[in-house]
């Protein structure tokens, strides 16, 4: 029997499933189009011009393109008002070529999120947050039109790795909207025995020991240590954590929630960061689009 330091967990190649994933989608997108003369039409609405958001909208609609999905992108002004940004998310639900709208977030202070994304027609709530949709996520035997992406992507990645849910204990790290609350709510419609674990959680190690699935989406890095992991776990690392690195050219690196090199000598399986989730966010972002293109076309 090999000793515990010559154990290696599996890594879930995020990056690989993602593209498979995009390969089907470009399939079906081209049968759309040969068979109804329509594509799927994917809206991104920025406001301002943050770093981060203009490189993930740039990231998104390269990936509409690899699948032959149309981009709508709407670029508008930091001091836009919340009154002018909801009508031009209305006229987005008024246009039949966007089957999907998602509004880059955060936004600038002035405006009201939770006012501009109740707004998003509930049939083009691609991201998955409208109210109802979540709503839906949180009781039994209902289904919303779209699952948010992120969590989507955790539980895909999960399926497509063979790894059953049914019945284990899973602990999800972080209770964000984003993640950690509808990653719970996903969970438990698979038929996990769920515990969510936050800031204010006491004894934090010893429940989330006790996990034979963690998904980690605490926003805090290298949080969750090699030893608190229960041997044989499958971990999936959600957080995406910039830390000082001299030795790189951009003088950081970026890191997940877990310490990766500790966990990977206990743990079954795990996503590495970069490389994990990220891709499988967008992949699922695309999903949602096709799905809602579907419902609109195929009639």
């Amino acid at each position: 029997m090999a000793s515990q330091s010559d154990h290696k967990a599996t890594v879930i190649d995020g990056k690989f499933i993602a593209q498979t994933i995009r390969s089907e989608i470009a399939e079906e997108v081209r049968q759309l189009s040969e068979k109804y003369g329509k594509v799927p039409g994917l809206a991104v609405v920025i406001v301002g011009n943050r770093k981060d958001s203009q490189s993930y909208v740039g990231m998104k609609r390269k990936a509409c393109a690899e699948v032959g999905i149309r981009s709508f992108d709407m670029n508008l002004p930091e001091q836009i008002s919340e009154a002018d940004l909801v009508s031009k998310v209305h006229e987005l639900n008024e246009n039949p070529d966007v089957h999907g709208i998602l509004v880059q977030l955060p936004l600038p202070k002035h405006i009201n999120e939770e006012k501009v994304l109740s707004e998003i027609s509930l049939a083009k709530d691609v991201d998955g947050f409208h109210p109802l949709n979540i709503g839906k996520l949180a009781m039994k035997d209902r289904e919303p039109l779209f699952q948010p992406c992120t969590p989507k992507g955790c539980l895909e990645l999960l399926h497509r790795s063979g790894i059953s849910i049914k019945g284990k204990r899973a602990v999800v790290v972080g209770r964000s909207n984003i993640v950690g609350l509808p990653v719970s709510l996903l969970l438990l419609k698979a038929d996990a025995t769920v515990t969510v674990v936050h800031s204010r959680s006491n004894d934090q190690e010893s429940i989330i020991r006790e996990a034979d699935i963690i998904i980690a989406a605490a926003g805090q890095p290298m949080m969750i240590k090699g030893s608190w992991i229960k041997p044989g776990a499958a971990v999936i690392d959600v957080g995406t954590n910039a830390v000082d690195d001299p030795s790189r050219k951009s003088g950081y690196r970026l890191v997940g929630d877990v310490d990766f090199e500790e966990a990977c000598k206990i743990a079954g399986c795990i996503t590495p960061v970069p490389g994990g989730v990220g891709p499988m966010t967008v992949a699922m972002l695309l999903k949602n689009t096709l799905d809602g293109a579907k419902r609109v076309i195929v009639q």
